[in-house]
Parts: C-alpha cells; sequence; structure tokens
C-alpha cells in the first residue's frame, strides 16, 4: 500500500458571485490539470442573509456538471424547462448541464440565518459535452452514512466506500464524493484509487495529511518579514489539499476533530475552452455556444429529472 503525499496546499480567496453572494472560492479558473476532471470549488458559507439572499439568477451551463451540497438551510432552483425544487440541509444535487440549460439557484438560511453548502464544477468529456440534461436531486436521508468504532463518519455522496455506495449515479468522471469526520487526535487511514486525481477540502477543525507516519504538518509557504519561508503547518478550516498518486490518505485531527470532503475522480485528459459558466474543448466550440445563447437556440433538449 502506498500513502497519497500532498503535492499542494492552499486557502480559499473571498469572492462575490451571482447577484452578490459572498462565498470562497476553493480553486477554479486557473490551470484544470490539477484537478481534472474538477474544474472549479466553492464554499457559500454565511450567517448574514443580505450576503447571499440576492442569489444566483438566470444563467447557463453547457459542457459540465455542478454538484451542490447543502450543509444548512436551502437552495430552491429551477430552469428554463420547468423545472424546479428546493435542497434541504444534507442533501444533493448532481446536474448534469450536457448540451445546455438556464436555470437559477436561491439560497435560504434556516431559522437562525445560517446558510452553508459548497457547489463542485466537473468537467464533461468531449463524448458527452452535447449529452441531454438531467438533475439527480437526493434528500439527505438517502445519503447512506458508516460509523467506524473510533467515531469516525463518513457520508457517501457517490462512489463507493467501506462497502456503501452513494446513491448518485451515472456520472462521466466516476467520482467519489465523501463527508468525512474523524473525531480529535485520530489517525485514521482511508483507501482510495491509486489513478483517480484528489482532493480534500477541510471545512472544520484541523489536522495533518500525512506522508507515511510522519507527523509533520503540511509543507506550505509563508511570507514573514517580508520574505517567503516554507513552514510545516497544521491543516485547518477552509483548507484545500491536493494529492499526488498512491491508494491510501493518511489523515491525523487535531483537538476538534476535522471534517473535511474527499473528492476523487478519473482525469479527463483533454484540451479545456473555458469562459464562465461553459466549458467545451475548443475555442471554436466555445463561440458557438454564445452564438447559441444569442440566437436564442442554447436549449437542445429536454432536461430529465
Amino acid at each position: 500500500m502506498s500513502i497519497r503525499p500532498v503535492k499542494h496546499v492552499s486557502g480559499t480567496t473571498p469572492t462575490m458571485e451571482g447577484a452578490g453572494v459572498h462565498l470562497h472560492r476553493v480553486f477554479g479558473f486557473g490551470d484544470p490539470s490539477m484537478t481534472d476532471p474538477f474544474l472549479m470549488m466553492d464554499d457559500f458559507r454565511n450567517d448574514t442573509p443580505d450576503r447571499y439572499a440576492a442569489g444566483f439568477p438566470w444563467h447557463p451551463h453547457r459542457g459540465i456538471e455542478t454538484i451542490t451540497y447543502v450543509l444548512a438551510g436551502s437552495v430552491d432552483h429551477a430552469d428554463s424547462l420547468g423545472n424546479a425544487g428546493s435542497l434541504g440541509a444534507g442533501s444533493v444535487q448532481w446536474m448534469t448541464a450536457g448540451s445546455g440549460i438556464l436555470h437559477q439557484e436561491m439560497p435560504k438560511g434556516d431559522a437562525f440565518g445560517r446558510m452553508h453548502g459548497f457547489q463542485l464544477w466537473a468537467n464533461l468529456p468531449l463524448s458527452e459535452k452535447m449529452t441531454t440534461p438531467r438533475y439527480q436531486d437526493i434528500s439527505g436521508a438517502d445519503i447512506p452514512e458508516i460509523i467506524d468504532d473510533d467515531g469516525t463518519r463518513v457520508r457517501v455522496i457517490t462512489g463507493e466506500f467501506w462497502g456503501k455506495r452513494g446513491p448518485v449515479d451515472g456520472i462521466a468522471a466516476d467520482p467519489q464524493y465523501l463527508d468525512v469526520y474523524v473525531p480529535p487526535l485520530k489517525r485514521k487511514v482511508l483507501p482510495i484509487d491509486t489513478y483517480r486525481s484528489a482532493f480534500a477540502y477541510i471545512f472544520e477543525g484541523s489536522g495533518t495529511f500525512r506522508d507515511a507516519s510522519r507527523p509533520f504538518g503540511v509543507l506550505v509557504e509563508k511570507e514573514v518579514n517580508g520574505e517567503e519561508i516554507h513552514l510545516r503547518d497544521m491543516t485547518g478550516d477552509r483548507t484545500l489539499v491536493v494529492f499526488d498518486t498512491g491508494d491510501e490518505v493518511v489523515v491525523q485531527s487535531g483537538e476538534q476533530g476535522i471534517r473535511f470532503l474527499l473528492v476523487t475522480g478519473k482525469p479527463i485528459k483533454e484540451p479545456v475552452a473555458w469562459h464562465g459558466p461553459i466549458v467545451m474543448n475548443t475555442q471554436e466550440e466555445l463561440a458557438q455556444a454564445f452564438n447559441d445563447l444569442r440566437s436564442g437556440n442554447f436549449i437542445r433538449e429536454q432536461a430529465r429529472i
């Protein structure tokens, strides 16, 4: 067995999207090969409704899949084909935009005004760029949760883990999407497919992802007195960790425990032509998509729910 070393670690970047939603970008709009087949991820976490209530009004997508995972509050969604629904706390929507769809997402806080969730974008291969759009809306009650003897909890959204299979299926990247909690001061070994791209996103607590059994944190660059130096740091809240190859991930939790998303997928290894919410393989295909938008020919097929 080989433990995956860490090849990249970074924090999030505060930004605004939609009609003024304040969120933290985990990654995106950089080098897509680092997380292939995943293109972008946002953490939309806020306790102030004024900073998210305007939501994400009507906008197009083509050539990708968007994965929305809600932890607190809810997200109402609708599209140009008449489909509509609401994602409650603990639920997931996996939307395959395929040939094209116009939709909107409007977040709402819980009784205390809290809203928290994630949106991940996954690329589609050339052979599926223009597939029929479809949704998979999964309630929190339908997502299996495994509790290990040491108190580690894993929610399996898609893929297979510890003998359980997540309810989302038929996804091009054959991904594994896990919500993992490791209790305080525990060392946990998590099996993972050797040849998939893999990353962890920490959103509660702290810990270290370790190369073998050495009790070191992740090597990061920091600026001290105007000079960049390398330090070993405990990985904490709102931290992205991208792994190199191997078939195990080892995490050592800190004093508050650690909770993170662990996501893997098969790299597509195709050219990416990307502008905003549309991702194709060539600039010509990208130009055609925007021509379709302007001419009213963007919607090709009825989306399936």
